[in-house]
C-alpha cells in the first residue's frame, strides 16, 4: 500500500461486531447504509425479562453474537415495571410483549396489555371478566399481519373460550369453539409460521400439543406422550418446526439435552435426539431459550446473582460457547429470556 493512502475496507466478519455496539437511537440511521447492515441490525436478538430481588420487572435485549465474535455483548434497556403493578408476564411474539395480568393502580381491576418494543407504545385489551386461574396466549398470523390473543377458560369454571384480533380497529372478544379442551399445563407457548403451540393436559397422565392456526382460528392436537416430562418441556422453533427440549443430568453430572422434533402434524411423527454436553463450568440452573439460524441451541441461566451469561450449544460440532451479557445489572432474582426478531 502506498504511504499516505488509507484502506477503507472493513472485513465482513467485523461488521456485526461493530454494529452490535450501537445504541438503539443509532440503529435506525445505520439500517439505511446497505442491505447487509440492514439485515444485521434487523436480525434476531435475545430479549430478557428480568425480575430483581425487589420484584421489579426490567426488559433488555442484546444482539446474538456471531460465532467468531467476542464472548461479551452489551444489552440495551427497554422498560421497567414497578412491583406495585404486580405484572404477570405472559411472553413474547414477533416483537410484542404480552402481559396476561397487570394492575395499573390499586383502585383499578386487572388488565391485559401488549407492549411494542420497537415503538415503545402499549395497548390495553378490552376487559374480560374471567376466573383468575386461566390461560391466554398471543399469536401472530404472518399472512394477514394480524396479532390475536387466545383465551382458554379454566376447565372447572363457567367461562367460555374467547379470541380477540389485536390489529383491527374495533377490538372485541369473540367466542371460539375448541373440540377438545385439554388444560394448558403452563403459560409458555411458541408461535411458528402462524401456528400457536402449547402443551395441554388431557386428563390423567396424558398430554397433547395444542396447535392453533391463528388465521383460520382452528385447532389440531398431537399426542405428546413422547416427552420425558411434558410439564417442564420447553417448546421452541427448530428451523420452522416445533421442537420440545428437556434437560437432565446423567450419572456423571453432565447435562443431557433431549430433543423431540414434530416432523408432521397429520401423522403425528416425531424425531428424537439426545445430546450430552461437553465438559463445562455451568453451575446455575439453565433453561432453553431458542435456536439460531445456524442451528445452535441457546440456553440461559434462570437464577443468578453474579454475572449474567447465555450459552450456545452446537449439536453438530458438540461445542458449547459461553457469552456474557453486560448492562443488565446485578442482584437478579429470575429471568425469562427469549430469542426473537425485534
Amino acid at each position: 500500500m502506498v504511504r499516505g493512502e488509507h484502506n477503507a475496507y472493513i472485513p465482513t466478519d467485523l461488521i456485526p461486531e461493530i454494529l452490535s455496539r450501537l445504541s438503539r437511537k443509532s440503529v435506525a440511521r445505520f439500517r439505511c447504509v446497505s442491505k447487509l447492515w440492514r439485515s444485521i441490525l434487523s436480525g434476531p436478538r435475545l430479549l430478557f425479562a428480568l425480575e430483581r430481588s425487589n420484584h421489579e420487572f426490567l426488559f433488555f435485549s442484546s444482539h446474538s453474537p456471531y460465532e467468531k465474535s467476542p464472548l461479551v455483548v452489551t444489552a440495551d434497556f427497554h422498560m421497567r415495571f414497578s412491583q406495585d403493578l404486580y405484572p404477570n408476564f405472559g411472553g413474547f411474539t414477533s416483537g410484542l410483549i404480552y402481559f396476561s395480568h397487570l394492575q395499573i393502580s390499586k383502585n383499578e381491576c386487572w388488565q391485559r396489555q401488549i407492549y411494542n418494543l420497537n415503538t415503545g407504545r402499549n395497548m390495553t385489551l378490552p376487559r374480560l371478566d374471567r376466573y383468575r386461574k386461566c390461560n391466554s396466549f398471543l399469536g401472530f398470523d404472518p399472512l394477514d399481519k394480524q396479532f390475536k390473543v387466545l383465551f382458554m377458560a379454566y376447565l372447572g369454571g363457567p367461562d367460555d373460550d374467547r379470541i380477540l384480533t389485536v390489529t383491527t380497529g374495533k377490538k372485541k372478544w369473540r367466542k371460539i369453539e375448541c373440540p377438545i379442551r385439554p388444560e394448558p399445563s403452563c403459560d409458555h407457548w411458541t408461535c411458528i409460521n402462524g401456528v400457536l403451540y402449547y402443551i395441554g393436559k388431557n386428563g390423567g397422565d396424558s398430554y397433547l400439543i395444542c396447535c392453533f392456526d391463528v388465521r383460520s382460528e382452528t385447532f389440531e392436537f398431537v399426542e405428546a406422550d413422547c416427552f420425558r416430562n411434558p410439564q417442564v418441556t420447553q417448546l421452541i422453533n427448530y428451523k420452522g418446526k416445533l421442537c420440545g427440549i428437556d434437560l437432565t443430568y446423567n450419572d456423571s453430572n453432565a447435562i443431557v439435552l433431549h430433543m423431540w422434533i414434530l416432523e408432521d402434524v397429520e401423522t403425528e411423527e416425531w424425531s428424537e435426539y439426545v445430546y450430552t454436553f461437553p465438559e463445562n463450568d455451568i453451575y446455575e440452573k439453565i433453561v432453553v431459550v431458542g435456536m439460531t439460524t445456524t442451528g445452535e441451541i441457546i440456553l440461559s441461566e434462570k437464577y443468578t446473582s453474579k454475572q449474567f451469561c447465555v450459552f450456545y450449544f452446537s449439536p453438530e460440532r458438540n461445542t458449547l460457547r459461553r457469552v456474557e451479557i453486560r448492562g443488565v445489572g446485578m442482584k437478579l432474582l429470575r429471568m425469562t429470556p427469549e430469542f426473537m426478531h425485534l
